[in-house]
Order: structure tokens, then sequence, then C-alpha cells
């Protein structure tokens, strides 16, 4: 039996009984009937084309129709709005940041100045400071000072402890550390860590050059969040305080005062300037609960200056206490303002200046006294030999004196 494939004008081949159901000209094609012949078939030409005249190059052009230019505008326009739209597109793709999936690696690259790369390389540096007595435990903070393991924190980080603390690093390591020395006045102490391996120290500033509205980060460990950072700026500089009373240690602060965050366990911490250098020990939060352990930041944190910090506790390291400096007068409140000297021994700094008692001191170095606990607090920021300029008022009359300041004899 043939059967008919195609449009019926050639027959399907049958061989061995099986009929090939190909196109019609199967039995010619060479890849679809082994047995037939190789051809190659094309059509015939009827005949050559005719070749068009080419154009005379002299002969004049008439002019685009207004329908033809009209046309041609539009194409124009067209293809310009496509590439404008292509451009947009990818411009708007660009600024509308990475898409969903896609990896952008460059926009994880911290450049060397930010603030990413300060923390990074500050953060190694900085330690907690774990103090265990009495089953209870307390944390506060403390940074590297040296390779060999001498770590700065505050004295009333150290209040109950013993005669040694546990320090972790930002790292996890852990290390005992003896406590070398401690100031309760200055609120200053040092320890030295019992394994100093891979210890890196902090860069330091200077705390006299800071201006007010400068950038800085604050380090530590908060309520005991370890590897805690915050920032802020510079709110105010040589901040007279006092802490302590009825009973408790008194302390007088000259303080940088900031708004970065600080809380407690913060107390010991470096404060560091947009540089990366330390300007100051965290010590201080004013705060508006009632109790210290209520006590939280309200943007009112204080510091001491780390010029003052490096003088106590290299003398700390040194003689494992520190000297305090002094003016050489008792000092009380002015009811005009300013601090009387109620008592100015002979041979002392005040003295030897020309200051007597019942003098009224206004200003030191130009800045305004208006109570005792600013004077002092002024003179114990200063390193002995110091000398600073004074104003006072004897009777009616407005005077200057010179003073140079001196260590306490202890």
């Amino acid at each position: 039996m043939v059967t008919q494939v195609g449009d019926g004008s050639r027959p399907a081949v049958e061989r061995s009984g099986v009929p090939e159901l190909w196109w019609s000209d199967a039995p010619n094609d060479p890849w679809r009937d082994p047995w037939s012949p190789a051809a190659v078939l094309a059509p015939a030409l009827a005949s050559a084309p005719a070749l068009e005249p080419a154009p005379d190059p002299d002969r004049p052009r008439r002019p685009l129709a207004a329908g033809a230019m009209v046309a041609l505008v539009a194409a124009v326009a067209a293809l310009a709005g496509g590439v404008g739209g292509v451009i947009g597109f990818a411009a708007a793709r660009e600024g509308a940041g990475p898409q969903l999936g896609e990896v952008t690696p460059v926009a994880a690259e911290r450049p060397p100045g930010s603030s990413a790369a300060l923390v990074r390389a500050v953060l190694p540096s900085v330690v907690t400071i774990q103090v265990d007595e009495a089953g209870a435990t307390s944390v506060g903070s403390g940074f590297v000072v040296s390779g060999d393991g001498h770590v700065i924190t505050n004295e009333h980080v150290l209040t109950d402890a013993g005669r040694e603390v546990a320090v972790m690093f930002a790292d996890g390591r852990r290390s005992s550390a003896a406590i070398v020395g401690r100031d309760p006045e200055s609120d200053l102490a040092v320890l030295k860590v019992r394994q100093p391996v891979g210890l890196r120290p902090v860069r330091f500033g200077d705390s006299d050059r800071l201006a007010v509205g400068d950038p800085v980060f604050a380090f530590g460990s908060p309520l005991a969040l370890r590897n805690t950072v915050t920032s802020g700026i510079v709110s105010a500089l040589d901040r007279p305080l006092q802490t302590g009373g009825s009973g408790e240690q008194v302390r007088y602060y000259a303080a940088i005062q900031t708004d970065a965050a600080v809380n407690q366990g913060n107390s010991g911490g470096p404060l560091v300037d947009g540089a990366g250098r330390v300007v100051g020990v965290n010590s201080v939060i004013q705060s508006l609960g009632g109790r210290r352990e209520e006590a939280g930041n309200i943007g009112l944190a204080f510091a001491i200056p780390v010029n003052q910090a490096q003088r106590v506790t290299k003398e700390i390291i040194a003689t494992g206490r520190a000297h305090r400096t002094v003016f050489g007068a008792s000092v009380g409140a002015d009811e005009s303002g300013g601090v009387r000297l109620s008592a100015v021994p002979s041979g002392g700094p005040a003295a030897v200046a020309g200051l007597r008692a019942g003098d009224v001191v206004s200003a030191l170095d130009g800045q305004v006294l208006a109570e005792a606990v600013d004077l002092i607090a002024l003179v114990r920021r200063r390193a002995p030999g110091s000398v600073v300029s004074v104003a006072y008022q004897r009777g009616g009359d407005r005077r200057m004196a010179s003073v140079t300041l001196t260590a306490d004899a202890k």
C-alpha cells in the first residue's frame, strides 16, 4: 500500500514494507533516505536581473515633502526618547541603591577616616573591669596605656575591690589584674594585667587643645554591655564638680563635659577625640534619678582631662601614690560672689604671691569663680609648678597676682 503524504504531488517511498513518512521529496534527500543518490537542488534563474541606472550626482535634488520631513523628525525624536529612557532608567537604578539579591561589596568598605575605622582601632585597647566583693559583682571600664599591662580606670570602680580584679578584653580574653595604686581625690587608679600578651596601648591626645563642639566617642561597658561605643561633642570645658560628702570620699573635677551617652559601667573608660586619641577618662554623670542605682544618661556626662590623668597615673606607677596640687589657702564662698580666702598660711603659694586672708578671688586664668569648689577643682587639674593668673579684690581695690602652684607635703 502507498500512503500519500504532504501535498500529494509525490508518493511516499516504502522500503522493507515500512512506509517512510517524510516530506514529498524524501527519495532525493540524502539525510533522510540513505539509498538515494546525493543531489543538490537549486532553482534556475529565468534571466539575469536588470541593473538599475546609477543616479547622476550633479542632478539637483528635490527637497523632502512636508510629510516626509515630519516623519523624519518624529523618528529622530522617538529614537532620542528611547535612548534617554534607557539612560534615565540606568541612572535611577544606580541612585536607588542595591536591588534585591544584588551584592555590593564596595559599599561595605569604610575609609580610614570613618567613625567605624576609628572604633575598630580603639576598641582592642578598652577593657571591662569586674569587681567581686561580698558576694556582689560590679562592672566598670578601663583602657590599656602600656604594652607591659598598665590599665587606667576610675578609683571609684575599685572602691570595694580587694587586691586583684578581673579584666576582660574586647576579643573575649580574660586575665586577673593587680591594683598598682589609687588616688581617691582625683578618682584615678592604675591596674597591672597579669598576662600582658598582645596588648595594644591607646594613643593619647592633648586635652588642653580641646574646643567646645569637637566630636568625641565614649567607650566602655555601660550596664555591663561590653564593647559599647557612643558619640557626641564636647559640651563644655573645665566644668568644676564636687562629688561625695556625708562620710563618702570627696572628689573634685575640672571636667570635660560631653553629651555622648555615658551610664553606670562606663566609668574609667576612655573619651576619644575625632582622631582616635584619648582625651579624657569617663567618670561622672548628671542624672534626674533620686538614687544612684536609678541614675541614667540625660546627655550630661563628665570626663577627667587626660593631661591630668597621665600626670597622676605616672606618679602612681612610679611611687604607688600621687601628690595633690595646692593653692595654699583655706577657702569659702563669698556673699558677693567669688572665693574668699579664710586663711593663708605663710610660706604657701598664695602667701608668697602676696595674697592675704580676707581677699576675694574672682577669677583664675580668666575663668570666673562662683564658689570654693571652682577654685579647688581648677587648681587640682593643673600640675605642680604651674603659674596661674589670679584676679582678686582687697577692700575696694581690684588686683592681680601670679601664683606658682605646688604639690602637697604628704
